[in-house]
């Protein structure tokens, strides 16, 4: 097994600082770009969100792959390559490698903007025969057009794009993703999406705001970022978790909340940031779907859905999407 990482540029810093200039600077609602959570200490910190019992949302979604990888693998069929757009740890994704490996050698891709996520997907799957490993240490579109790259002839691809990651966009912006993966893909590929289903606001609070407060350790890391990579002063004391439910968008959105008024001074951003007592950084949504919602938006894309599977006991849908 080979484990290749390509790094992300070295003007990645630079976009780091003028989105956190842009967000802190916003009239309004500032906020600070979710995909910056999951540096190497919240990507740690997510994988021990993923244990806790008031997250359901990975153990459905592993339940759903064991449950159905076999299936899984007989309707995206073969030769394929598999790539997977935030792999994490690839723990969830061991069922379906497995299961391809079965059949055929297989080419697995994992995109990843954490290192160390990569790091520990090539620890935890190293182990299965058949399969060689080539990582991206990339944005999501980045890292699936250079994977695209590595297509053999007659080879089909199947794009994974689990747990409820795409809850992460509002849904105009998802619809826009999800063209946009369907551009880098030709007729017959595949994409498996995982999508959290709608449920109640208690269910969804607990979840998004547990008692051991590893979530709020999770959301208040990222003023940790700010401060360990562009040298800002926030007092992370002074600032606290809040988990909300946006019932008019269908999402819970998670706040960090300014205790009291304060200033905050961001060298390498070249912002200073005044924030009043109560004021807030919005900094992660996750939205929920219907299950009808899922077909209909795969349509919109230039994709049908092939199939789904629904986990019951946490309302959570796999997708097989096939590129039309």
């Amino acid at each position: 097994m080979l484990m290749l990482v390509r790094s992300i540029p070295a003007n990645a810093s630079y976009e780091f600082a003028a989105d956190v200039r842009a967000g802190l600077a916003r009239p309004g609602q500032k906020e600070l770009p979710s995909k910056y959570l999951y540096d190497d200490v919240g990507s740690a910190l997510f994988e021990v969100i993923c244990h806790l019992p008031e997250y359901g949302l990975t153990r459905a979604d592993e339940r759903l792959l064991r449950r159905h990888a076999s299936d899984i693998v007989d309707r995206v069929g073969g030769p394929v390559a598999v790539a997977e757009l935030g792999s994490g740890s690839g723990r969830k994704t061991r069922w379906l490698l497995e299961a391809f490996a079965r059949r055929q050698r297989i080419s697995y891709y994992p995109i990843e903007i954490s290192q160390s996520a990569l790091v520990m997907c090539e620890k935890e799957l190293r182990d299965i025969d058949s399969i060689s490993i080539l990582g991206f240490e990339r944005e999501y579109l980045d890292g699936l057009l250079e994977v695209a790259a590595y297509r053999k002839q007659g080879q089909r691809l199947l794009v994974l794009f689990l747990g409820s990651t795409i809850g992460n966009f509002d849904r105009p912006a998802g619809l826009d993703f999800l063209s946009e993966v369907r551009c880098l893909l030709q007729p017959g590929d595949c994409l498996l999406l995982g999508t959290d289903l709608e449920k109640t606001s208690a269910q969804l609070l607990a979840a998004y705001d547990d008692e051991l407060g590893v979530t709020a350790a999770f959301n208040l890391n990222l003023l940790g970022r700010v401060n360990r990579e562009l040298g800002a002063n926030f007092d992370l004391t002074q600032f606290e978790h809040v988990a909300r439910i946006n019932p008019s968008e269908r999402s819970v959105e998670m706040h960090l909340r300014s205790k009291r008024r304060q200033t905050v001074r961001i060298p390498a951003a070249e912002v200073i940031a005044e924030f009043q007592a109560g004021e807030t950084i919005w900094t992660e949504s996750s939205h929920k779907y219907s299950a009808e919602e899922i077909v209909d938006t795969a349509l919109r894309c230039g994709f049908r859905c092939d199939m789904q599977w629904i986990d019951h006991e946490w309302l959570f849908a796999e997708n097989l999407l096939v590129a039309e």
